[in-house]
């Protein structure tokens, strides 16, 4: 291993000591910005776009929760042709997670919009009951914004409900289309964009990747 020339020495104490002035300054700025930060209050986080990965950001706040010690109710909308990962791990904790798979399949599976609005209102029946418990920490609506993107849920209904939930209690809604009303209601959006996707190449779902 050849040693480093005291002209690279040199180069590379100056980035070094510039980095470290860079972080200083990050580190300044931020724990400003942490101070400042000091509401608590439950939150509305909406994950939307065509990217995947929406409902598993939101299992994975799920598993998070429970970390804590904390208890989730889930209400899956349009899903439920198919068993899932996510439904086989969190039925392991009965006690702290009320799991309910509400859909009974993708819209072009089921092609009967009357029946999908008749499972989506009851979905949000049992969604109404978990946004109302005080008990309940986190509260997932996977899904619901493709039940709000057909029409299936009146959307003022829904953000009345949500808003009127415990104090403390967070929501995650997933789905691609999230309509603007939602948006401008949540405290946190995230949009996911597609790049690029492994079924394009031909590539089927697999377990432990998309289900």
């Amino acid at each position: 291993m050849s040693e480093s020339s005291p002209t690279q020495s040199r180069e590379s104490a100056e980035r070094d000591a510039r980095h470290n002035a860079r972080m200083a300054r990050k580190k300044a700025l931020m724990d400003e910005k942490i101070a400042q930060a000091q509401d608590e209050y439950g939150l509305l986080l909406v994950h939307s776009g065509n990217g995947k990965g929406k409902s598993s950001s939101a299992f994975g706040m799920v598993a998070r929760a429970l970390g804590h010690g904390l208890k989730v109710g889930v209400v899956q909308f349009i899903k439920g042709g198919m068993a899932t990962g996510e439904e086989h791990f969190f039925r392991r904790f009965p006690d702290e997670v009320s799991y309910h798979v509400m859909g009974e399949g993708y819209t072009w599976d089921t092609q009967d919009r009357q029946r999908d609005i008749e499972k989506a209102r009851l979905a949000w029946d049992v969604a109404r009951q978990l946004l109302n418990d005080p008990t309940i920490a986190l509260v997932v609506l996977d899904e619901l914004n493709i039940a709000l993107k057909h029409g299936y849920l009146d959307v003022d209904v829904v953000l009345r409900d949500i808003e009127s939930r415990p104090e403390l209690q967070h929501v995650v809604v997933t789905g691609r289309g999230a309509p603007p009303a939602l948006l401008d209601a949540a405290d946190t959006v995230t949009e996911m964009t597609l790049v690029k996707h492994a079924f394009k190449a031909g590539v089927k779902a697999q377990k432990g990747v998309e289900f």
